[in-house]
């Protein structure tokens, strides 16, 4: 199988992702291909700009940085981010394509370590030539490749690199692209903490059948200290898909602590924090329809079912105002707020409908006077109040884990950081934190 690894030099998640591609393909017969792409030519192609991150808010900004440095140290990979980032990475990536690309493997270790690990600009000559050098190209050899990125036949490569690119759906850094000889396309998976299914897919999956083998419980870095027992807060709303998968795994993650489910009202957070309503529909199209595919892995991966509701978007109110006024049971609600999020995401549901409330709250034995109480201006208080709360502690979407700490709350964005969340609880600290 043919297996495509797209990248830029300027992404940190696509270094950390090029110092696991030994660990990826260890023992497969694997054909790994390194296809450098300008990703500022990607982001104006699909048209954002200069790219998601120039329009974060500060909190998902910190919050993000803080994840990067998660992900470097869990990994144990050193990664410092230069002063002057994000360097331009034109000049590098053409004297790239004038190296041979048996080379290319060492070449980008060695561009990668001078720009994450030792701060340098990338966009010097002299850089370029150190690091080529260090990769084991004669210094005549590194001399002509610098020397030719400026002629119209690399330019022309690597625009011709980059729109194949685009075609191919990809949008960000690092995106992998499988080519096996079962399917008429190829499959892109987007992100470094993805790797797991490329490992997957090399190794025999066939979505939407479970895994060869279930996932194993999270790997995480070795303790730093004993692990007392914790707080784990869920921060959620059913109307997201990603709460509901969090919700089909936050036991398991939180498996010998205690767990506190913490009902919010998204779009009110969005309205607080000032994000579109609706993330899914502002997105560009390339990312709007990988999220989507994305998804059905989340929920063969989980062997959870999965189905996108034909009522999209979905008002919750109702559903969280009586997921709070259930807190009293934690285990009645955690079983409520997961049949909730499976109605909606699972079963075409309509949340909305009153009926249907009604059944799930009687399929899960729950008194039916919880539905009263969501129209209670009590219920309506507590949820603005337990949305405005998510606020003030730096929740900017959900699902959100926070975990209490000597040091202060450790807030993890996103189910797909269940792993971070299970390392923390075992232990675990990154540096900072």
């Amino acid at each position: 199988m043919r297996l495509d690894f797209w990248f830029d030099l300027s992404c940190p998640y696509a270094y950390l992702a090029s110092r696991q591609l030994d660990a990826l393909t260890a023992g497969l017969e694997v054909d790994l291909r390194y296809q450098p792409m300008l990703l500022g030519g990607v982001f104006r192609a699909i048209g954002v700009g200069e790219g998601p991150m120039a329009t974060l808010s500060d909190g998902k900004r910190d919050h993000l940085a803080r994840d990067l440095a998660r992900w470097a140290d869990h990994h144990q990979v050193e990664l410092r981010t230069p002063p002057g980032h994000p360097v331009r990475t034109l000049r590098a990536l053409r004297s790239l394509l004038g190296v041979a690309e048996a080379s290319w493997p060492a070449a980008v270790r060695e561009l990668y370590a001078a720009y994450w690990r030792r701060g340098e600009d990338v966009s010097r000559d002299d850089v370029l030539l150190a690091a080529l050098r260090r990769a084991g190209l004669a210094e005549a050899q590194a001399r002509e490749a610098i020397d030719g990125a400026d002629t119209e036949v690399r330019k022309q490569a690597l625009r011709e690199r980059t729109d194949r690119a685009v075609s191919l759906g990809i949008f960000g850094a690092p995106a992998f692209v499988l080519h096996a000889p079962d399917r008429s396309e190829p499959r892109l998976l987007w992100g470094q903490d993805r790797m797991m299914w490329v490992r997957a897919l090399l190794e025999g999956w066939r979505p939407p059948a479970p895994p060869p083998r279930p996932p194993a419980e999270p790997a995480a870095a070795p303790p730093r200290a004993a692990a007392p027992p914790r707080v784990v807060e869920l921060y959620f709303d059913t109307a997201s898909p990603y709460s509901y998968l969090a919700l089909t795994q936050i036991e398991r993650a939180a498996r010998g602590h205690q767990l506190r489910l913490r009902p919010i009202l998204l779009g009110g957070l969005f309205r607080t924090i000032g994000t579109p309503e609706v993330p899914l529909f502002a997105f560009p199209e390339a990312k709007r329809r990988y999220l989507m595919s994305e998804l059905g892995l989340w929920s063969a991966w989980w062997s959870v079912p999965f189905a996108f509701p034909a009522k999209f978007p979905q008002r919750t109110t109702t559903v969280q105002r009586i997921l709070l006024a259930a807190e009293h049971d934690r285990a009645l609600q955690l079983r409520l707020a997961l049949a909730f999020a499976r109605g909606m995401w699972a079963q075409a549901r309509d949340l909305e409908d009153e009926a249907q409330v009604v059944d799930v709250l009687r399929a899960e034995g729950a008194p039916l006077e919880l539905l009263a109480q969501a129209a209670t201006p009590a219920a309506k208080a507590a949820l603005i109040e337990a949305t405005a709360d998510a606020a003030a502690r730096g929740v900017f979407g959900v699902p959100t884990c926070v975990l209490d700490g000597d040091a202060g709350p450790r807030r993890f964005w996103g189910q797909d950081r269940l792993e971070l969340v299970t390392a923390a609880l075992a232990g675990w600290t990154a540096p900072g934190e």
